[in-house]
């Protein structure tokens, strides 16, 4: 390879790097723009787009960190979080990532997630059914809630979905693509639809 092959490639990987940046800023300021959640404690660092939508509390305690530059969906997609009524929350504790594409939505008791969570990419976390089971009352009726916790160190693997009522325990860990419906106990592997414990941890 002579010289100016190397200078060339040299300003396209300096031309890329900028413009990633450039990506990422414009991404974050245009959520932070379309953004309506009016009561929201703390700074999280965003590493691209994050809404934060709802009427009522999103809490980020310490530093957490939303977004993931070099890992997939970052520049396709965004972080949706949404603190639906006045009554439901979301808190995030200190030192939690959580990757691109990322959906958490409280619409009654709240969610929590504890310090050191670790989120892949793709996941959702709901405390709702949002629509009743009846379907005579879906449209109208009330639906079935819980709160949802999510205890230390848990590591979430990419592309699960953690649903109502359900409480996963400190250092767990919960497999890529996991549908988890009922509680699962510290110090575990937890994977399947429905997540059932695979093994303990070691």
């Amino acid at each position: 390879m002579n010289l100016n092959n190397i200078f060339l490639r040299l300003r396209r990987l300096n031309a890329g790097k900028l413009l990633t940046i450039l990506y990422r800023e414009s991404q974050i300021l245009k959520y932070r723009f379309l953004s309506n959640c009016r009561n929201v404690v703390g700074k999280p660092e965003t590493n691209g787009g994050v809404l934060i939508n709802g009427e009522g509390k999103v809490t980020f305690e310490g530093i957490v960190n939303l977004g993931v530059l070099q890992s997939p969906y970052f520049f396709n997609t965004y972080i949706y979080l949404e603190s639906r009524t006045k009554g439901s929350s979301i808190y995030i504790s200190d030192g939690v990532w959580i990757n691109n594409n990322v959906c958490i939505v409280s619409e009654g008791p709240g969610i929590f997630i504890g310090k050191n969570v670790l989120i892949g990419q793709n996941c959702s976390i709901y405390d709702s059914d949002f629509h009743n089971l009846n379907a005579a009352l879906r449209k109208t009726g009330n639906p079935s809630m819980g709160r949802v916790s999510i205890q230390e160190n848990v590591f979430i693997g990419a592309g699960v979905t953690i649903l109502k009522n359900v409480s996963i325990g400190a250092n767990s860990v919960i497999a890529a693509g996991s549908i988890v419906t009922k509680n699962i106990p510290s110090n575990v592997i937890a994977g399947g639809n429905p997540c059932v414990i695979l093994r303990n941890l070691e």
